[in-house]
């Protein structure tokens, strides 16, 4: 609980990922961190995602994924907040617990904030899941 939260140029990664961060490499005296699911086995999967919303010029609100597994397990994740736009991409990388394999749904969640104190929930209209080198 120490380790986090990274400074804004990053943290030092280890693991499968690292050769892509040359340029952390080249720093001295830092801590290199590792992240590990919170149970067994301890792996996780990095995964790509993009958003693109549609619907909306701009609003002010959350999105995130929730990943259910094949035992029943799910896990949430936040991909971007505040300002939300339509014309951009929100791409992010996140570790996810869940074994790719045994993903059966991956949940879409928009909380669309309409006044300070009032939220909406919004759905995907659909959910493109695309395997290649970063899951």
């Amino acid at each position: 609980g120490d380790c986090f939260p990274c400074p804004r140029v990053g943290c030092p990664m280890m693991g499968h990922y690292a050769d892509r961060f040359p340029e952390k490499l080249k720093r001295e005296d830092q801590k290199y961190f590792l992240n590990t699911a919170a149970d067994e086995p301890f792996a996780t999967w990095r995964q790509k995602v993009f958003i693109k919303l549609s619907g909306v010029k701009k609003t002010r609100g959350d999105i995130n994924l929730v990943f259910y597994d094949t035992l029943g397990h799910t896990k949430e994740y936040e991909i971007a907040n505040g300002d939300l736009s339509q014309d951009e991409v929100y791409t992010k990388y996140i570790d996810v617990e869940i074994n790719p394999k045994n993903t059966t749904k991956i949940e879409f969640l928009w909380n669309k904030a309409i006044f300070s104190l009032l939220w909406a929930r919004l759905g995907a209209e659909s959910v493109n899941i695309i395997h290649g080198a970063d899951g």
